[in-house]
């Protein structure tokens, strides 16, 4: 059996930071995109795991075996299953998420002590009509 390793040792880092206050958002982000991170697959066409939440999909990723492990046997995973994954780039996960054809976040480590949500950009565009409904 292989381990499976991913970087993602300065992500932790400026999430802690965050929740202890002194995150800088632009570290933050740049710890994101520079970081390798685990995405479930599912189904036969090994599409990435997404949940919705008000209305809303995302992407769920994960720092770490642990941490991914923590969130399958939270939603009841039968020990005796592989269940599959790819690493990719936070900054990948982004644009995948952004190329969606609805808003799209990516939630890193849902089910841990410190999760972080990258919600997607959205852009304020005015209606055909002005904005009167």
């Amino acid at each position: 059996m292989s381990v499976v390793v991913v970087d993602s040792a300065r992500l932790k880092s400026e999430i802690a930071a965050f929740y202890a206050g002194f995150g800088v958002p632009s570290e933050l982000t740049a710890a994101f995109e520079s970081s390798a991170l685990l995405v479930p697959l599912v189904g036969p066409e090994d599409r990435v795991f997404t949940v919705e939440s008000a209305g809303m999909a995302w992407l769920c990723v994960f720092t770490g075996v642990e941490e991914y492990a923590r969130f399958m046997t939270a939603r009841g995973v039968l020990a005796d299953q592989s269940y599959r994954f790819h690493t990719f780039l936070g900054r990948r996960l982004r644009e995948f998420a952004a190329a969606q054809p609805d808003p799209t976040g990516v939630a890193v480590d849902m089910l841990s002590a410190a999760p972080m949500s990258f919600p997607p950009e959205l852009s304020e565009e005015p209606s055909a009509d002005g904005g009167r409904g």
